[in-house]
């Protein structure tokens, strides 16, 4: 009979490229050394007067010759990433284990390669023609991410795309443990990458959304704003008894759509709510059985007022809470798979690390808003994501019992 169950599951393996760095290492030296990512934007084009989270070296990144068909800021990224923390090679041994047409690709992301779009626009002719080096398939399609992962990697799984905004990277983990409790594969990589781009940059400024002047401060009284950063996190899902001893565990997820407006979330964060209560009651867990929440938190009025509401509502003013956009900026579509690592760091460390550049929490919050590092045991992690259009997304990460 199969294996029908949904949770938990192992990750067996993981890795991160932010604004840090590449890898957990640089990650994880600053979140407990409080030296956050985000610098002054000189991106060509974009906006000015904002701060941004770019991942240095990503230009000079070349792609395996073979797949130069993919080249693009996006694809450079992903590349990075799989070069970290011994991921790929972790995926060979899964693949070596159930064969490559076992482990499927599930990956998020919001603009893809649409940053070579740009560079492209900026080339036309004189007839209005984009240059015939263009490859959209192989870069602005929002596939060609999955696509060239599972090509890199040599595996014939399913592999696929989501974009549900700034939820992709959390979702794809629900995704891949579908695939996995319907046995249709074995292992998953999932996870989320998203680049900088003019588009997003100017898009968000449009919007009256980033912060002007300096970083994103998330939970600050005086809070103005978003900063974007470009990231990918990566993680390989299996079942616990097909992964590494003591690897952590995702516990469970939990996901809605309030579809409360486009761009705004429920202002009492009714969906959020729903999300962790989902995520908590497919971990089997209460709220007081969670050490830490890891919240969305990007720092513009709204969406921090929201979350708080919805997390105060369920785990009170007792479990203690940050964002760590402070560190990464706000990574869109990889931001909820970068924050799993993060949350990971956590439970691995002991660290609640505190929102960055917040000497106090704004005073109308009702959680436990973290302003510094906390050293103390944890077991169990919630991580929130939310996105445009009412998305929600909730993962519970911890150790197994």
């Amino acid at each position: 009979m199969p294996d029908t169950r949904l949770w938990p599951l192992s990750l067996a393996a993981a890795t991160t490229v932010t604004a840090l760095g590449a890898g957990i290492a640089p990650l994880r030296r600053a979140l407990h050394a409080r030296e956050g990512g985000l610098r002054p934007s000189a991106f060509p084009g974009g906006p000015e007067d904002i701060w941004v989270g770019q991942v240095p070296g990503v230009e000079a990144v070349e792609l395996p010759p073979e797949f130069a068909g993919f080249a693009c800021r996006n694809n450079r990224l992903a590349e990075m990433a799989l070069r970290s923390d011994g991921f790929a090679e972790a995926v060979a041994a899964a693949a070596a284990r159930h064969g490559p047409d076992r482990v499927a690709v599930v990956l998020g992301t919001s603009t893809a390669g649409i940053e070579e779009t740009e560079q492209a626009y900026r080339q036309r002719d004189a007839a209005g023609a984009l240059p015939a080096s263009f490859n959209y398939a192989g870069s602005h399609d929002l596939q060609s991410l999955p696509a060239y992962v599972r090509a890199r990697l040599g595996l014939r799984g399913p592999a696929f795309a989501i974009s549900t905004a700034c939820t992709s990277g959390a979702r794809s983990m629900l995704e891949a443990a579908a695939l996995i409790a319907s046995g249709v594969a074995d292992a998953v990589v999932a996870g989320g990458v998203d680049s900088l781009c003019r588009l997003t940059l100017h898009g968000f400024t449009a919007l009256e959304l980033l912060s002007r002047g300096g970083p994103t401060r998330p939970c600050a009284a005086d809070r103005d704003g978003i900063s974007i950063g470009e990231a990918a996190g990566l993680v390989l899902l299996m079942r616990p008894e097909d992964g590494p001893p003591g690897a952590p565990l995702l516990l469970g997820a939990g996901a809605s759509s309030d579809g409360h407006h486009m761009s705004s979330p429920h202002p009492e964060g009714l969906g959020a709510v729903s999300a962790m209560r989902a995520a908590l009651a497919a971990a089997g867990l209460t709220p007081g059985e969670v050490d830490y929440v890891n919240l969305h938190g990007t720092g513009t009025r709204a969406n921090d007022a929201m979350e708080d509401r919805a997390v105060h509502h369920l785990f009170g003013d007792g479990t203690p809470c940050s964002s760590t956009k402070g560190w990464t900026g706000h990574a869109l579509g990889a931001s909820g798979a970068v924050e799993a690592v993060i949350a990971m760091v956590c439970l691995e460390d002991g660290l609640v690390p505190g929102c960055l550049g917040v000497s106090m929490p704004d005073p109308e919050f009702r959680s436990a808003v973290a302003t510094a590092n906390a050293v103390r045991p944890l077991r169990r992690v919630a991580s929130n994501s939310f996105g445009f259009g009412g998305s929600n997304c909730c993962l519970v990460i911890g150790r197994a019992a």
